[in-house]
Formats: structure tokens, C-alpha cells, sequence
């Protein structure tokens, strides 16, 4: 191989995620349901005094964002990549979710001083009006897990928005107990410690949402994938003699990208290793996307981006 590098590409172009219409109906009636609870479960709080409930409405807030990044996918699943946008519209999900965790982050900031103040100076609780909302909200959530329980099982979109759901309907469980709690003990203490477990969940999910953001915004290797242990394995390939410059990042959610220079050896064919790495990558990694350049042996040097 001298002159110019022999160059070689092996592409899985099915960068697109699985999009079912039944499953996206179920979504969508999940985020409606959970929209309006959540604004009625934040009036409702603001009328019993409870800062239970205000924070709870603040998870499902995050919850029903999380149900509109479901349905974002779909949508976005749907429209073709073009010349500007060679990748289509991925990462738009992204900086929603960004926005979304770190609005969320401040949310809990206030709920967590809030809570602080309650507990020094503790306020009326109207529990009666405080155990209706929550047993309304605990309706709503067993709904939506029903729904989504019910679709398809593979569909990653669907998975995530049912473990939303579920940790609401805990939330639920947790307000309701905290009423009868107040109710039953006059306790109201009650109403800002478990605003406080709330807040906990809040920040796992936001916290979630902004460091996942960042890793892909940043390009970051994608978790679980190693570029050092990829490289190696590579040069463990039949007919691959050196292996390096691999990079991998994430265009959205699921969606991983990945490049790497090879060289052969001299008894093998150049042009038969592209698929070998792509179909390596993909099993070891579940990597869709491979671009593999061939470079004459003796010229690449790994690591040496």
C-alpha cells in the first residue's frame, strides 16, 4: 500500500429508533394525564398549605417533561436527515432535557429552604383537602403505569416513561400516608419532611437528565465503551495489524457513533476489515454507526489524536 492511504468505510445507516404508533398514543395520554395532575396537585398545595404536595407536583413536572422527550423521539425519529442536518434532529432532545434538569435543579433549591422554614416555624396543613389530592394523584399514576405496562415491552421510550410514572405513583403512596399521618397526629411536620424525600427524587432525576445532557453535548466517550480496551480489542481482529484514533459519542439517547483507523496486515485484504470492526463494535459495544478508515501499516500510531 503506497501512495496515497487506502481508505475503506463500513456504515449502518439505520440510525433511527423504532417507532410505534400504539405505544406513542400511550405516551401521549400518560403526559396529558400527568400534566394535569401536576398543575392541579401544585393548587391543590398551594390551597392546603402543604409543601408535600407542591414538591411532589414538582416531580411530576419532571416526570411529564420526561414523557414529552418520549414523544419528541418519536417525532424526531420520523423526520430525514438533510444536507445541513446530516444526522437529522437528535440532539434538539438533548438541550430539552438540559433546560428541563436544570430548571428542575432550581426548583428543588427553593422547596429544600422552603422545607428548612417549615420546619423551624411549622405552618397549618389542611390534611383533608391534602389526602384528596394525593389519592387523585395516586388514581392518575396507576392509570398511566396500566397504560404503559400494557405496550410494548421492547420499546425503550416506553420502559423509561413507566419507571417515571411508577416513581410518582410512590410519591402518591407518600403524600397519602403523610395526611392521614397529619390527620390523625396533628403532626405537621410531617408535610415538610416528606417535601424533602420528594426533593431527593426530584434531584435524581434532574441531576440525571443534566449530567446525561453534558456527556452527549460534550461528545464524551459513552458509557461503557472504553477507547483504550476498543482499540485493543480491535488489534485482536483477524487481519487487523494496528488500531487506533478511536473515538465514540452519542448523538442522542441510544444513538452511538463511533470512528477508528486500522491497519492490515500484509497477508490480509484491506478492504475486508471495515465490516469485521463494524460487526465487532456493534456486538461488543451495541455501537450502530462505525466509520473504519484504513491506513497503510506502519503509519498509524495509536492513541496519538
Amino acid at each position: 500500500m503506497a501512495g496515497e492511504a487506502d481508505r475503506a468505510e463500513a456504515h449502518d445507516h439505520d440510525r433511527g429508533q423504532s417507532v410505534t404508533a400504539a405505544n406513542e398514543r400511550r405516551i401521549r395520554l400518560v403526559f396529558i394525564f400527568t400534566t394535569t395532575y401536576a398543575a392541579i396537585q401544585a393548587a391543590g398545595g398551594w390551597f392546603s398549605g402543604s409543601l408535600a404536595l407542591i414538591a411532589d407536583s414538582g416531580h411530576m413536572v419532571s416526570d411529564a417533561a420526561a414523557l414529552l422527550l418520549a414523544l419528541i423521539a418519536y417525532r424526531v425519529a420520523r423526520r430525514p436527515a438533510d444536507g445541513t442536518r446530516t444526522y437529522g434532529f437528535h440532539r434538539v432532545r438533548v438541550l430539552a432535557a438540559l433546560a428541563n434538569g436544570a430548571t428542575l435543579l432550581l426548583l428543588v433549591v427553593w422547596i429544600a429552604w422552603e422545607a428548612v422554614q417549615r420546619i423551624n416555624a411549622p405552618g397549618e396543613v389542611l390534611a383533608g383537602p391534602m389526602l384528596a389530592v394525593a389519592v387523585v394523584g395516586l388514581l392518575v399514576n396507576v392509570a398511566g403505569a396500566y397504560l404503559l405496562w400494557s405496550g410494548n415491552a421492547s420499546d425503550s421510550n416506553l420502559r423509561g416513561a413507566l419507571l417515571h410514572v411508577l416513581g410518582d405513583l410512590v410519591g402518591s403512596v407518600g403524600a397519602i400516608a403523610a395526611a392521614i399521618g397529619i390527620m390523625l397526629t396533628g403532626w405537621a411536620l410531617l408535610d415538610p419532611l416528606l417535601s424533602v424525600l420528594v426533593a431527593g427524587l426530584v434531584v435524581r432525576s434532574a441531576w440525571t437528565l443534566v449530567s446525561d445532557s453534558l456527556r452527549v453535548l460534550l461528545q464524551a466517550t459513552p458509557r461503557g465503551v472504553d477507547a483504550t480496551q476498543a482499540e485493543t480489542g480491535i488489534r485482536s481482529l483477524p487481519g487487523v495489524a494496528e488500531a487506533g484514533h478511536f473515538h465514540a459519542w452519542t448523538l442522542a439517547d441510544e444513538t452511538i457513533v463511533a470512528t477508528v483507523h486500522v491497519s492490515a496486515r500484509p497477508d490480509a485484504d484491506p478492504l475486508a476489515l471495515p465490516p469485521v470492526v463494524s460487526d465487532w463494535l456493534k456486538g461488543r459495544y451495541g455501537i450502530e454507526h462505525v466509520t473504519v478508515q484504513v491506513d497503510p501499516l506502519g503509519q498509524l500510531v495509536s492513541r496519538g489524536d
